[in-house]
């Protein structure tokens, strides 16, 4: 009988099940008439190659001709609507789509990656997928442009004017009828917790030591995405026709984007996965801290001076550790995303670094004018058992000193919303959930307002970065004081990583295009060889020196667990003669 996407079984009974190599990685269980999905896919072991191969032929076989919508005409109607606009779009996103059964967000990634011409990319995911939240996971490769600020990478300047100058460049029109993500192309990248110096300047001190050496903001530009829709299990690969400055050209114009499409889908057809090369495994490297327990503990003590004489209410210190590790720095994203799942995943390769980050908190994101941000403050441990587990969460919800810290940067979210939206919009739309992440739990909330007239995403962001909960409040203060404390520079950490989306043309009207950022958390650099790791705890005024260094160690559990883990995994491949090409490609 014929099985899914042409595939032929062989006829049994409805609980018989065909192991089916596919991509040299995954073996999917297929059970008789039933569609193949991710739920199938499981590890796999190194045989049935004769399959893969006749598998090969059949997908090649089977594969349909290239379907690009919007059509030619359906363009030049959007234009000629278009053509009174003030400023009319010059760009028309075409996208083709094919069924995701075979492809999960790390396929995708090193198999466009791999026909790449650099190593520039980036991979964002989420662990929760819905219709609404977490709904499309997006790679990007090959960025047009990159845009780098900081002592020794570009100008040190605020990185925000130039990067909204560079993408106002850019006018996506906008087409009835097709839903496409809410980024179809735009900047990626990060900003710096150092770049708060430009938006507070009363924080900037030229005495910070700069360990990581890494640029103040990075940002890729890019006119070609592949967007995986979990809800509708589809991939759409994306990219532009750039309008012509005659529409005699047009119809040239649009055959060059299906030129890239055509590409896209090639690659993605392909079933082979191009694993990442991985060198040898030592294992047994120690973490280092750049302060040590002693040093931590001081900076506790030192704050709860400043707070019991009432010139801070919090601050949150933070201490990063080093480790040697010879791991690829994908396969260290690979097993971060399987042993700490989280709303906002990511792999950011910026080509002399790599961040890979599995962040919890939402920094702030705006959807149709609306600005929403998510403060996070309170943590406790996971339990041993699901008992314990409730009993911990229970402890966090009753803790007076959780509590009132986290009301405390709510109300500090609610101003920083206020400062940009009309005050009569702002709520607090959930206070106080517990959330449970793979090592810890977290509280909560939401905090939302619509953006006043002529407030812009960027006056957002500026408004809102750092978050309240790796600074402190009141923030300006809060963050003098941990600079006077840490003299290091902080890099990434508690800064932000994420997307500003290309704005939008809807006939004669400009729409701002999305943005979506999260606070980086849980996020290691990788940099020659070194995985960086940083963790920081708010302190109050009744705050214990050890309990806050252990908190530091407990957010960093996930993160340190990932690494060893997968050292300890890709070693014994190895040794067993697998090269380390095997694994989950979820």
């Amino acid at each position: 009988m014929a099985g899914h996407m042409g595939l032929e079984v062989t006829a049994g009974s409805r609980k018989e099940q065909f192991e089916h190599r596919l991509a040299d990685n995954i073996l999917f269980n297929v059970a008789l008439n039933t569609p193949l999905t991710l739920s199938h896919c499981t590890l796999f072991t190194r045989q049935d190659r004769l399959l893969v191969q006749l598998q090969k032929l059949q997908f090649r076989k089977m594969a349909p001709q290239l379907v690009v919508q919007p059509s030619l005409d359906t363009i030049r109607e959007v234009l000629a609507a278009a053509v009174k606009s003030p400023n009319p779009p010059n760009l028309v996103p075409v996208f083709s789509s094919i069924p995701a059964e075979f492809l999960t967000p790390s396929s995708i990634y090193l198999k466009v990656s791999a026909k790449s011409k650099s190593k520039l990319g980036f991979l964002f995911e989420s662990a929760a997928t819905t219709e609404t939240i977490g709904r499309y996971s997006f790679v990007g490769t090959d960025p047009r442009k990159v845009i780098k600020t900081g002592p020794g990478h570009g100008e040190e300047t605020d990185p925000l004017p130039g990067l909204e100058k560079e993408l106002a460049k850019s006018r996506v029109a906008t087409i009835p009828s097709i839903q496409l993500p809410p980024m179809t192309g735009g900047a990626v990248g990060y900003v710096g917790y150092d770049c708060v110096k430009y938006f507070e300047p009363k924080t900037r001190r030229d005495d910070m030591k700069d360990v990581l050496g890494v640029p103040e903001s990075f940002f890729m530009l890019f006119d070609t995405l592949v967007a995986l829709d979990h809800f509708a299990q589809v991939v759409k690969i994306i990219t532009y026709v750039k309008v012509p400055d005659s529409m005699d050209q047009l119809e040239e114009a649009y055959e060059q984007a299906k030129t890239t499409l055509r590409r896209y889908v090639a690659i993605l057809r392909d079933p082979h996965v191009p694993m990442p090369e991985q060198g040898p495994i030592k294992l047994g490297n120690e973490y280092k801290s750049n302060i040590g327990q002693d040093g931590y503990e001081g900076h506790v003590k030192k704050l709860k001076e400043h707070i019991n004489v009432g010139d801070i209410i919090q601050a949150v210190p933070s201490q990063r550790f080093a480790r040697p590790t010879s791991l690829h720095p994908f396969n260290v994203y690979r097993n971060l995303r399987n042993v700490n799942p989280s709303p906002y995943l990511f792999f950011v390769d910026c080509e002399d670094f790599q961040i890979v980050g599995a962040s919890p908190e939402l920094l702030v994101k705006e959807e149709q004018g609306r600005i929403i941000t998510h403060p996070i403050a309170g943590t406790v441990k996971r339990g041993k058992t699901l008992q314990e587990d409730a009993a911990l969460a229970d402890e966090l919800s009753s803790s007076l000193k959780d509590r009132a810290e986290h009301v405390m940067l709510v109300d500090l979210a609610r101003n920083d919303v206020n400062r940009i939206c009309d005050p009569l919009t702002t709520r607090v739309d959930k206070l106080m959930v517990v959330q449970k992440f793979s090592h810890v739990q977290h509280l909560v909330s939401e905090v939302s307002g619509v953006l006043r007239p002529g407030k812009t995403r960027f006056d957002a962001f500026r408004s809102i970065f750092p978050a309240g909960t790796v600074s402190g409040a009141p923030k300006v203060r809060a963050m003098e004081l941990i600079a006077e404390l840490e003299r290091e520079k902080r890099g990434v950490y508690a800064g932000a990583v994420g997307y500003f989306g290309y704005g939008n043309v809807d006939g004669d009207k400009e729409i701002e295009g999305a943005m979506d950022t999260c606070i980086a958390l849980r996020t290691m650099l990788l940099k020659d060889g070194i995985a960086y790791l940083q963790a920081g705890g708010g302190i109050v005024f009744d705050s214990d020196p050890y309990d806050e260094w252990m908190e530091t160690i407990n957010k960093l559990g996930a993160n340190t667990h990932c690494i060893t883990s997968a050292e300890e995994k890709h070693l014994a491949e190895q040794e067993d003669g697998e090269g380390g090409a095997d694994g989950d490609l979820q």
